[in-house]
């Protein structure tokens, strides 16, 4: 029930405090960083020229939007606004999984569901970065019955929900968990697409992070035929004597 004279946020609201924070050197710039370009990962995506710092303060302000709003956004020819919708949807995400909340299951459920169900916004690496790991991976830290998803995720044809299953991981990462990524990393080895090979190899060599025995492990086992991007990003934080030794492989 809207509570008396408070006025209902929109997406509209969003978008036009999205252009008042738009440059447009950025507008300029970012088609060709996103490779919004004929034939890029990213074309035709359109873009109003705002800066990240200054989305994440617009969510901040829209952090209540309601879910038939998050939509129009989600919908939105304009990359910002996909983006906005997503940073406000892992705010949401984040409110509700705090500890002290009564409804903390149900309502992270219904916000993981939301999400998968809006994957369809979620169409550039930035958009699947900064929610992946924070929504779907937060998730599955706490729910090892329902990792299944990122077999399905894996599987599909689309670029960025393979990219969403690998992101997912770095949450599990962090909790010491790395079945999932390796398991991922020898699945996806033969993807054809360079930002898949980034991905598996930042969220190994975050596994190396943290355990750099498991990251050596992977690599006598795939070092020699690993795509040659993937094992750069793996052995990133090696000494120089270690990456020398790997990339001679």
């Amino acid at each position: 029930m809207q509570v008396l004279g408070v006025a209902k946020m929109t997406a509209k609201q969003v978008l036009s405090a999205l252009r008042a924070v738009a440059r447009q050197d950025k507008a300029a710039f970012l088609p060709g960083f996103f490779k919004a370009v004929p034939g890029g990962y990213g074309e035709g995506d359109r873009f109003l020229g705002c800066v990240v710092p200054d989305q994440r303060k617009v969510a901040r302000q829209f952090r209540d939007l309601s879910r038939d709003e998050l939509e129009k956004l989600f919908a939105s020819p304009w990359h910002e606004c996909r983006l906005t919708g997503m940073l406000i949807l892992v705010g949401q995400y984040e409110a509700a999984a705090k500890p002290k909340n009564p409804h903390r299951d149900f309502e992270c459920r219904g916000i993981v569901d939301f999400y998968l169900a809006n994957l369809d916004a979620v169409n550039n690496w930035d958009i699947v970065d900064t929610t992946s790991p924070k929504i779907l991976g937060a998730w599955l830290v706490e729910h090892f019955d329902e990792r299944r998803v990122l077999d399905r995720l894996a599987a599909s044809d689309v670029l960025w929900e393979r990219r969403v299953a690998v992101l997912a991981t770095l949450s599990l990462i962090k909790n010491d968990e790395f079945e999932e990524i390796v398991e991922l990393a020898e699945r996806l080895m033969d993807d054809g697409h360079d930002l898949m090979h980034k991905a598996i190899g930042w969220m190994l060599r975050e596994m190396g992070n943290r355990d750099q025995r498991q990251l050596e492990m992977f690599l006598k086992k795939h070092a020699k035929t690993m795509p040659r991007t993937m094992l750069r990003y793996s052995i990133e934080k090696l000494s120089r004597e270690d990456r020398t030794k790997w990339m001679n492989q």
